[in-house]
């Protein structure tokens, strides 16, 4: 009797362990209820002990419910010795037209590194609780597990293709035989021995066993149940509705991604960006995007990001020396989904209006000033990245299994087995962590100014004043600064007032790494870095305009409008002195 008080109090340790188990949520939907009641005693040659049970698990279509996958049969029991089974068919196979069919051939089974929740109660000591059948069952590392089972990728079997179709087993000795069968094959075999198994095995076979699963909604053309949950029930019954449980996974979803068409100068270092969004991706499950341009493929891999959040990726690449148009095809990959997108990239060159040769009898008597433009300026830009890091949380997941210790009992009328086993834990520590995601945020600032000067071949200028057809020199200065990528500032355009800032214009080119300046000009006798004004200008204010461009970040390209002057009194001719000479 202290043996068997000592079995109750561990038994007792046991549940209550496994009901204190957490599982973190892999986003599947169960469809699963139970039941059952009291179990009867057994014989020598047919009994079931307590925990002899499993769960058989096959991957089905999710819309028509075809079978997917090879059967996997799971437990925690150490049932290597079963003899007698019917190979690995699931209750779909059976509907379908598929005959029962028995064999003594090696049994095949898994033995889960989670162990399975309780799922047949003996009516005594083990009470299967639903929820955490259903948390078992939707937990990522599970279905992760089961996934490698099975050999279909996880990201795919939870995209929204596929459901599991779960059956309760049960481990007997019938017979004197160690036997293995589903609610289902329960059913089926009852009917081919005529009552047998049912007048040995009812409350197990007919009652805790197929109650063990059911639905709790109609699900791929199987029905809930609504009968009795603590009677014994009929093999047809059992066929048409027990023994089964579902579990669903999201609908897929597809990577998104958003895109713009750019425009480029030749010549230059530049970013590419698309920005994708989705459901969750973890370094478990990260997007890769792939950027294919001219003929080379940049890859950027480990995208991860929360659900309803999104991503900035890019990449960083030098345009060509000639203008062209540049088709970028981007490919977005995560383990199950993949999105496509193509990007136009027009590449300019600025460098061909630049201002005719200006001649001494060049005139516009029309000319009239206007105001200098204001294109598009954008001084600074900011971003975020999504990063990811584990933040581990170790649980003690148990594995209480009964260690049995069988004695006859010669009792003087026919003698009974006694089992004076004990319960013993092979749990572990597991890390049922979870990815927490965080951001890293980055700006980039750019700041220019600009100086425009009297040539220094001009003999009569003093200080900012000049005269008309002499030449100016030009001068961008540029800081660039902050935590992100960016490029220098790589390009500048100057427009000027007797063209009314447009029809021509000089691109500058960099002198060193912050400086930009006119490009020589041709018609300069000394090959001068110089713009000549027109000996026609009328006195008063000469402004040049520039836009300076092509400082790139990720978040776009940094530009801004710039001004300077100087001022024009009289002409180059009154430089001149005609004398005779002798």
């Amino acid at each position: 009797m202290r043996k068997r008080i000592r079995m109750i109090a561990a038994a007792m340790a046991a549940i209550f362990c496994l009901q204190t188990i957490v599982f973190a949520d892999s986003g599947g939907d169960s469809n699963i209820d139970n039941g059952g009641g009291d179990l009867g005693e057994g014989s020598s040659a047919n009994f079931w002990r307590p925990t002899d049970d499993g769960v058989r698990v096959t991957v089905v279509d999710s819309e028509t419910g075809a079978v997917k996958s090879t059967s996997v049969d799971y437990s925690n029991a150490n049932v290597g010795d079963i003899a007698f089974h019917f190979g690995k068919k699931c209750k779909a196979e059976y509907v379908g037209g598929a005959s029962l069919s028995a064999t003594t051939a090696q049994y095949v089974y898994k033995t889960p590194s989670q162990s399975l929740p309780t799922i047949i109660s003996d009516g005594e000591y083990l009470f299967p609780d639903i929820d955490e059948i259903r948390s078992y069952f939707t937990d990522e590392q599970v279905v992760r597990e089961i996934s490698n089972h099975v050999g279909i990728a996880y990201n795919k079997l939870i995209g929204g293709d596929y459901k599991l179709m779960l059956e309760p087993i049960m481990y007997i000795t019938y017979n004197g035989i160690r036997t293995a069968m589903t609610a289902t094959e329960a059913a089926l075999y009852n009917i081919q021995t005529n009552g047998d198994l049912r007048s040995k095995f009812a409350p197990l076979s007919h009652k805790n066993l197929p109650l063990a699963m059911f639905l709790e909604k109609d699900d791929l053309g199987y029905r809930t149940w609504t009968g009795s949950r603590t009677s014994l029930v009929a093999d047809s019954d059992i066929i048409n509705y027990l023994g089964i449980g579902i579990v669903s996974f999201k609908e897929k979803e597809e990577l998104e991604v958003e895109s713009s068409d750019y425009e480029y100068r030749v010549d230059a270092d530049v970013y590419t960006s698309i920005t994708v969004s989705g459901s969750e991706h973890t370094p478990d499950n990260p997007v890769t995007v792939r950027f294919y341009i001219k003929n080379k493929c940049y890859t950027v891999g480990n995208v991860v990001f929360p659900e309803d959040s999104s991503q900035l990726v890019w990449v960083k690449w030098h345009t060509p020396t000639t203008k062209q148009t540049v088709r970028i095809h981007v490919v977005v990959e995560g383990e199950a989904n993949a999105s496509m997108t193509e990007i136009t990239a027009n590449i300019v060159d600025l460098d061909e209006n630049p201002p005719p040769d200006p001649t001494a009898d060049d005139r516009n008597d029309s000319f009239h000033s206007v105001s200098a433009p204001s294109k598009a300026q954008r001084t600074s830009a900011a971003w975020s990245v999504w990063k990811a890091r584990w933040i581990p949380n170790w649980v003690w997941v148990p594995d209480w299994q009964w260690i049995s210790d069988w004695e006859w009992i010669d009792d003087g009328d026919g003698g009974y087995w006694e089992d004076y086993g004990y319960w013993y834990d092979y749990g572990e520590w597991e890390d049922h962590g979870e990815w927490e995601f965080y951001s890293n945020f980055y700006s980039v600032s750019m700041s220019a100014s600009m100086s425009i000067k009297s040539d220094d071949k001009n003999p009569t200028a003093t200080g900012k004043t000049m005269k008309s057809g002499y030449g100016i020199n030009e001068t961008v200065t540029s800081s660039v600064y902050g935590n992100g990528e960016h490029t220098a500032l790589q390009n500048a355009v100057a427009y000027f007032p007797e063209f009314y800032y447009k029809t021509y214009w000089r691109l500058l080119e960099q002198t060193s790494s912050n400086v930009l300046e006119f490009k020589k000009n041709k018609y300069s006798t000394y090959n001068n870095r110089v713009h000549f004004s027109p000996v026609w200008f009328p006195d008063g204010n000469y402004k040049v305009y520039t836009w300076a461009i092509d400082c790139w970040t990720p978040a776009g390209m940094l530009s801004a409008n710039l001004t300077d002057s100087v001022t024009i009194k009289d002409n180059l001719f009154s430089d001149w002195h005609v004398a005779p000479t002798y």
